[in-house]
């Protein structure tokens, strides 16, 4: 049986850090977050938008999809295998959500130095509409993930 490569070796990593992190993950967990994909610098996760997370307006709250932006963006970012953080995010809202519908948010690395690094990720829709964006600057610690 051939050894594992670097890359399938890092990759590994990042699933287990990724894994061990939604584990421990009650508000993720609460929003009914699937982890679709997770790569060095990427992750995929999925929910769908429940009743009780809608407004008065009968629209998702956007804080609905931001949380889902902020967790593929957590894990996408811990990737590197250090405890790393949000220092700061912004969102831009595109297009309504509503109860049913089933967003994916895609987190990946932008840019990234010893400590600071900026991600990028995209919430969608099923049907393909991009409905928010968030840009976020993250903190790596030194400390590494058990």
């Amino acid at each position: 049986m051939p050894a594992e490569t670097h890359d399938e070796t890092t990759a590994h990593r990042a699933r287990q850090i990724v894994d061990q992190m939604m584990a421990h993950d009650a508000f993720s967990q609460w929003l009914g977050i699937e982890v679709l994909e997770v790569a060095p610098g990427r992750a995929v996760v999925r929910m769908t938008v429940r009743p009780e997370m809608l407004n008065g307006f009968a629209v998702a709250h956007g804080g609905i999809a931001f949380a889902l932006a902020d967790s593929a963006l957590a894990f996408a970012s811990n990737t590197c295998g250090l405890v790393t953080m949000t220092l700061e995010s912004s969102v831009f809202f595109a297009t309504p959500v509503r109860a049913g519908d089933v967003l994916t948010a895609t987190a990946e690395e932008v840019s990234a130095g010893n400590r600071v690094a900026l991600y990028d990720v995209v919430v969608t829709r099923a049907d393909g509409t991009r409905v928010a964006f968030v840009r976020g600057t993250v903190y790596r610690t030194k400390q590494a993930h058990a």
